[in-house]
């Protein structure tokens, strides 16, 4: 049986010693697979992003319990040049690119120790065949980019830095519906042409269950469910609170919907 490329396990994350974030989250992804973390404002996906890649100590935070394997070694508390240098590589939220620095400048300097001179030449080859606007632009200013330009960037950026992992946060938010689709449809290409393993995070669950193998419903720093993404895509209960389908109603948390009249009791975690 293949080995998870990234397994957490029974995680606990504690904001400022005292204000517990993550209560006991477990996952795994498999290599060269696109898994999808799922949940509203305040679920714990972002902060669970953040243990994986090092970058919570930057919080004042820090794993209490649990652990995070990579390829097989633990990774929870090592800083993040460490996460980086094994192959892990973060799309933040926010702060995506350096915004006084041309495209061609941010490309330049995202750095890797994985990726020597002629590696990083040839993928950046391949970051502007992946996002064809970008050749367009290098030598404009990232900060005078659009929304979705910007977006590609921090993905071209990410990508020159040779991982193994790729850690995207909210691939969706604030940009358009077509330009989403666009990014979707070359998170798929990246996957498949680089073999590259993908956790993505994001709140559109009809965004990222459209390209994703597997999901899991973070609620309240807890999983609430996981499954196929197909099979996720097709519960009554995740369509109304996630996908945008409640006829109106006010959308409701998955674990409301669950304790709902009428609506059957999944097998997975709760």
């Amino acid at each position: 049986m293949t080995a998870p490329l990234l397994a957490v396990d029974a995680l606990q994350v504690a904001y400022h010693r005292v204000a517990v974030a993550l209560h006991g989250v477990s996952l795994r992804v498999m290599p060269q697979t696109i898994v999808a973390l799922l949940g509203n404002n305040g679920a714990g996906k972002t902060t669970t992003l953040r243990a994986i890649s090092g970058f919570i100590g930057l919080d004042d935070a820090r794993v209490v319990a649990g652990s995070i394997r990579f390829a097989g070694r633990r990774i929870d508390g090592e800083p993040p040049h460490a996460t980086a240098a094994r192959g892990i590589v973060l799309v933040p939220e926010r702060d995506k690119v350096f915004p006084n620095l041309t495209v061609a400048e941010n490309l330049a300097v995202a750095s890797s120790a994985r990726a020597g001179a002629a590696v990083r030449r040839d993928l950046e080859a391949l970051v502007f065949q992946f996002f064809p606007a970008l050749a367009q632009l290098r030598p404009r200013l990232a900060g005078l980019l659009s929304g979705g330009e910007r977006q590609m960037l921090a993905l071209g950026s990410a990508i020159v830095c040779n991982p193994e992992l790729l850690l995207v946060d909210e691939l969706s938010l604030g940009l358009a519906p077509v330009v989403v689709e666009e990014l979707t449809q070359r998170l798929s290409d990246i996957r498949r042409q680089l073999g590259i393993t993908i956790l993505l995070v994001e709140q559109n669950a009809g965004v990222a269950l459209t390209i994703a193998d597997y999901g899991y419903l973070l609620e309240s720093g807890r999983v609430a469910l996981e499954g196929e993404a197909a099979q996720l895509r097709g519960r009554r209960e995740i369509q109304q609170a996630y996908l945008g389908q409640a006829s109106g109603e006010e959308r409701r948390s998955y674990r409301a919907l669950r304790r709902a009249p009428g609506v059957e009791r999944p097998n997975g975690r709760t």
